[in-house]
Formats: C-alpha cells, structure tokens, sequence
C-alpha cells in the first residue's frame, strides 16, 4: 500500500480531483475536513486552542471557524502555532485510518496545506492539482461568497503553485479544458508502477 498526498491551493479544485479518485475505487481521507471535526471532538485540540485564542474560539461547544480564521490568516505566527496542535492529531488519525484500510494498492491523504506543514515528507508520493490564479478567483467568488480581498488574503497564506511544483512530479491540472480524468489515470498508472 502506497500512502498517496493529495494537494492545491485553494480553489484548486483538489476536492474535485478526490471525488473521481473516489469514484474509481481508491479511500480518500479527507485531513482539512477531519481537521475540523477533531477540532470539535478532541479535548487536547481544544484546551490548547483556547489557551492561545481564549474561549471565543469556542462557541456552543464547536470551534468558531470565523473567529479563528480571522485570526489565522493574518498572522503567520498564529497560523503555525495553530497547526503545530492540530496536524499532530490529524496526521494520528489518518495513520489509524490508513491501517484500515491497507488492503488497498494506493491510498489518498487530502490536504490543503501538505508543503506548508511538511507533511508532504511522510507520503509515498504526492499529487498537485492545480489551476490558473483567475480561474481560482472565479471559483472561489462564486462557492464562498468571500471578497476578492479575502480570497487574495487566503491564496498568499499558502505557498505559490510553482514552489509545490518543485516539490512533486505529479501534477494535474485543472482548469476547466484540458480533461481530467486522462492526466489522473496516466498518474494512477505511474503510481501503482
């Protein structure tokens, strides 16, 4: 079994490319999604947030994503230290996870921030779904009724395409012409390889 990492920047459309990944048969392990869930769930997650953010980062006993976001991604210090309680977790949940299911050829691990947290080290291999900066403004503005300043502010939290380009050999890209489904299955092939 091959533990896989699945990334793109935001409005990359990498949850598309897991969705046909999933489609196809292979375990998608969802980590932003997790994330968030742990968040709520896990009481180390959550004595340690609040320590750092105070209780307002709860509210009615689930994490305040808008506070906390708010917080995050205008500081780089505070987004660190944010990861630094959550990725342990996250990355213990999908080692559970993953024995689970191992009787899988390949396994998938999206994640948004898989070069920023290096965690894109601890994988077999790694994927990067990516898509032209304006194309991503398109999504974006339409899926999360954000403002471009918030989006932009969002896009330069995370590292540039071309910096995770450096870091992979398998890239996808996705940008509404060039198919899908063709670049993923060539990279199925070189993988299961």
């Amino acid at each position: 079994m091959k533990k896989i990492g699945l990334t793109g920047g935001i409005g990359s459309g990498k949850t598309y490319v897991a969705t046909i990944l999933e489609k196809i048969g292979y375990p998608i392990y969802n980590s932003d999604k997790r994330a968030k869930e742990l968040s709520n769930e896990h009481p180390e997650i959550q004595v340690k947030l609040k320590t750092v953010f105070g209780k307002n980062v709860y509210e009615n006993g689930n994490l305040n994503k808008s506070f906390l976001s708010d917080q995050i991604f205008t500081s780089p210090n505070l987004r660190e230290i944010v990861n630094s309680i959550i990725h342990p977790v996250v990355r213990e949940d999908f080692l559970a996870w993953a024995k689970n299911h191992s009787n899988h050829s390949l396994i998938f691990n999206e994640a948004a921030i898989l070069f920023e947290t290096k965690a894109f080290k601890t994988f077999d291999d790694n994927i990067l779904v990516y898509a032209p900066q304006d194309i991503k403004m398109e999504r974006l503005l339409k899926r999360d009724q954000m403002s471009k300043e918030t989006i932009l502010t969002k896009m330069n939290a995370q590292w540039s395409d071309s910096k995770k380009m450096s870091l992979t050999r398998h890239h996808i890209l996705n940008d509404g012409e060039t198919p899908l489904l063709s670049q993923i299955e060539e990279i199925l092939i070189r993988l299961n390889q």
